[in-house]
């Protein structure tokens, strides 16, 4: 059996995990790499570049070809000329193809054509005839007067829209880099709360096996043993709920790192950071100056204009015009078809005037421009809101280091301070209370510790993400978006 049992224990080992080790910069990067926020990321930067395509296509000529041939064999009424009608059998066929090039005018809102076309109507019957109808050059224009100019409000939106985007996958990055940290850490205190539970243990141990000697001929009391008794015990449960915080912390790390393989990581803590002072005033430049937010702003407050015009073009006087010049011929031959081509021209005018609408015009208006009011508004607070977090954020991170180097020497002064408690308590020249008290500092320093590197690191990215800046490099972030789009 017991042959058996170290065969199984063998084989148990051998298919064990692979052990992969991390340290809080190379999870950053693989987490910008292939996190699924990321993924998301990357899809969203892709959308809102198509969209900003599709806006600058409108301003560009586009080229049509037109078709719509069709087959007619019916009875139909046909009006004659003495106004009487009658049953006439048709039976005729029409093709026609024609080519237009088409401009939308953003000043104005306008579109202008130029077109060319040809048709031929063939007739069936006893005798079988055809013509021909050509539009060598017809030039077209539409125009919305006192209407919304969706060309003009686009272009001073749409742009801001794709800077937005760009700055938001850029800051998405940092965002992504912020989480990785807090899920690196969360793994990084479970595992330190594994080992000091450990260790804690193990000491407990060795001193209750050592107590019960001292215990044995009278040199510690009863309540002193079972003071020792319950520590060892205490620690014992803390290394159990410890190994399932590591488990549980470990699978939401390599989630978010897209990690697929059951692989088995082991955070390390380096005590290096990045030395960084930042200036409150040079952090807010660039922070209004790089941050997706304040664009965000801007194109509320644009947007809330835009729909004040759209809500006004809606009420009073709605007028459209559609002009058309060119030239025209018909002929039993194609090349009859073109020979002197006569002028055209068709003017169209369409007003609208609201006599009475009870309000509803006014009303709109209204509606929209107190929308308008309340989003400059909010968009004030929110600057202001935004100025605070950043002043706030470069105070708190400018202090840090500060923080991490205190953190750093209170948990080497602990350490030794429960080296020297435990020699002491085992030669019998300290009792069991400052036993546990220097237990208790050592553990508190070593978290505290691990909590002031991960509130640096924090506060590192995120001061990066609120000002799209690396303060260690010198030079703002960006990234390459062609790549993106591949």
């Amino acid at each position: 059996m017991i042959l058996l049992l170290g065969m199984v224990s063998y084989v148990v080992r051998s298919q064990s995990y692979d052990t992969l080790r991390l340290t809080v910069e190379t999870a950053v990067k693989i987490a910008r790499r292939q996190s699924p926020d990321v993924l998301v990321a990357r899809h969203s930067f892709r959308s809102a570049y198509w969209n900003y395509c599709f806006y600058k296509a409108n301003y560009r000529p586009s080229l049509t070809f037109t078709s719509t041939p069709n087959f007619n064999h019916q009875i139909n009424v046909v009006n004659l000329s003495d106004g009487s009608s009658h049953y006439v059998e048709q039976n005729q066929l029409m093709a026609d193809g024609a080519l237009s090039i088409t401009q939308n005018i953003p000043w104005t809102g306008g579109s202008l054509s130029v077109n060319s076309g040809l048709q031929r109507l063939d007739l069936y019957g006893d005798s079988r005839t055809h013509t021909y109808k050509s539009n060598p050059v017809t030039v077209t224009y539409e125009q919305a007067l006192f209407g919304y100019n969706s060309l003009k409000w686009d272009k001073k939106i749409e742009p801001l829209r794709f800077e937005e985007a760009k700055k938001s996958y850029v800051e998405t990055l940092e965002l992504v880099s912020t989480r990785a940290v807090t899920k690196f850490f969360d793994l990084a205190r479970a595992q330190t709360n594994l080992r000091i539970a450990s260790t804690n243990y193990a000491n407990a141990d060795t001193l209750y096996i050592f107590a019960q000697g001292r215990y044995n001929i009278g040199t510690i009391t009863e309540n002193e043993m079972l003071q020792l008794e319950v520590n060892r015990l205490t620690e014992e449960s803390n290394r159990m709920n410890a190994q399932i915080e590591v488990d549980d912390y470990m699978q939401e790390l390599r989630s978010y790192l897209g990690m697929t393989d059951r692989v088995v990581i082991e955070v390390e803590v380096r005590p290096e950071i990045p030395a960084a002072q930042v200036e409150l005033d040079e952090a807010l430049s660039l922070a209004f100056s790089n941050s997706p937010d304040r664009i965000t702003m801007e194109r509320r407050k644009r947007e809330s204009e835009s729909n004040v015009a759209y809500a006004r073009s809606l009420s009073g006087l709605k007028a459209d015009i559609y002009a058309q010049v060119g030239l025209t011929q018909t002929g039993d031959k194609v090349s009859s078809a073109y020979k002197d081509p006569l002028n055209q021209q068709y003017i169209q005018l369409g007003l609208r005037l609201p006599i009475l609408d009870w309000g509803r015009g006014k009303g709109r208006i209204r509606v929209a421009e107190s929308n308008r009011d309340m989003v400059y508004t909010q968009v004030e607070q929110d600057m202001t809101n935004f100025e605070l977090n950043v002043l706030k954020v470069v105070k708190q991170f400018n202090l840090q280091t500060s923080k991490v180097n205190v953190a750093a020497k209170t948990d080497q002064t602990a350490n030794r301070r429960n080296e020297v408690a435990r020699r002491l308590y085992i030669l019998g020249k300290s009792t069991i209370l400052d036993l546990n008290a220097s237990i208790s500092e050592k553990d508190t320093a070593k978290r505290n510790y691990i909590n002031a590197l991960y509130n640096y690191w924090t506060l590192y990215y995120t001061l990066r993400s609120l000002t799209l800046f690396d303060f260690v490099k010198g030079m703002p972030l960006t990234e390459d978006y062609e790549s993106l789009l591949k």
